[in-house]
């Protein structure tokens, strides 16, 4: 009967190793999962209020650029642009959504153009600040900051 409880005590001490069971370190673990996040990419677009109705992800998007194109021509279609910078038919907007729905524009114009840029500026900060709000770009669960360029065709060609 002893050699049994014996057996039992031994083979009870040895059978605790069996569930010691290493812990992951937090940091390997963090590694793996930030190599996981594609950055590139946003789980949900930025949207304008009028654009958050619709369910579908490639509707939203395209909501999304249709109303920022409309709202960019119509507010940048100015004559006094036209007047002022009459070799640019079109300019490149880089269009800059912080996470906190803050918006920035930028005109990207090629370096063979000769133009004023703080006028240029000028006239986008003019033209640009009674622009709707825009809800930001999300990642995982987060407000992210999104760019995008977009072309605003200032004049028809003739």
């Amino acid at each position: 009967m002893n050699k049994v409880i014996a057996f039992f005590l031994i083979f009870l001490l040895q059978s605790c190793q069996f569930f010691d069971k290493k812990v992951p370190d937090e940091n390997v673990l963090l590694e793996q999962e930030l190599k996981k996040i594609n950055w590139k990419q946003v789980d949900e677009f930025p949207s304008f209020t009028a654009c958050d109705s619709l369910s579908d992800t490639y509707s939203k998007q395209s909501c999304f650029y249709e109303t920022l194109s409309y709202q960019l021509h119509s507010k940048l279609k100015d004559d006094s642009i036209a007047k002022l910078f009459p070799q640019l038919d079109t300019i490149q907007v880089k269009v800059i959504i912080s996470s906190n729905s803050d918006v920035n524009f930028e005109a990207i114009i090629s370096d063979s153009i000769a133009y004023n840029k703080i006028q240029l500026d000028s006239i986008f900060q003019l033209r640009l600040t009674d622009f709707p709000k825009i809800n930001p770009a999300i990642k995982r669960g987060v407000p992210v900051k999104t760019e995008f360029q977009l072309p605003v065709v200032l004049q028809k060609g003739e």
